[in-house]
Parts: C-alpha cells; structure tokens; sequence
C-alpha cells in the first residue's frame, strides 16, 4: 500500500489547484453584470466586462481538466481503497 500516501498527496495538490481556480473565477465573476450594450461606441464598462469574460474563458479549459482529474483520482484512491478491504475479508 505504498502507492496510497503518493496518491493522496497528488490528488491533494490536483484539488487544490481546482479549488483555487474556481476561487479566483468566482472572484472575476463576482463584479460581472448581464448587461446588452445598444451602442456601437466602447464604453469603459463595456471594456471592462469583455475582459472578464476573455479571462473566463482562458481558464475554463484548465478547470474542466483539473476537475476531471481530481474525479478520477477520487475514483481510482477509492477503488484501491475497496480492493484492498476485498482482499482483508477473504
């Protein structure tokens, strides 16, 4: 079971980058309005919510590959986990 603590600390690290790149979009999103701008001239709050969304979308990418990562890591930590009991009780 050496394989275990090894596991447990990369799924640690891998959760914890998702966790805080859902923080900092969390954050990013916070001050975001759903606003419909009529005018064709840029205005400074229109500038200021495409750049949120440009940074969103940057970061969407990495955030559904960390997720995935951090569920298959749950996966196969639980999967070992029940292996092994499998093998205790026979």
């Amino acid at each position: 079971m050496s394989v275990i603590p090894v596991m447990l600390i990369i799924w640690g690290v891998i959760a914890a980058c998702f966790l805080a790149l859902l923080a900092y979009r969390g954050q990013l999103t916070r001050y975001e309005e759903d606003q419909l701008f009529l005018n064709e001239t840029e205005t400074n709050e229109q500038r200021q919510q495409s750049e949120i969304v440009r940074k969103c979308n940057q970061i969407q990418p990495i955030l559904r590959v960390l997720g995935i990562a951090t569920a298959v890591m749950t996966i196969c930590i639980v999967g070992i986990f029940t292996y092994d009991a499998w093998q205790k009780l026979q």
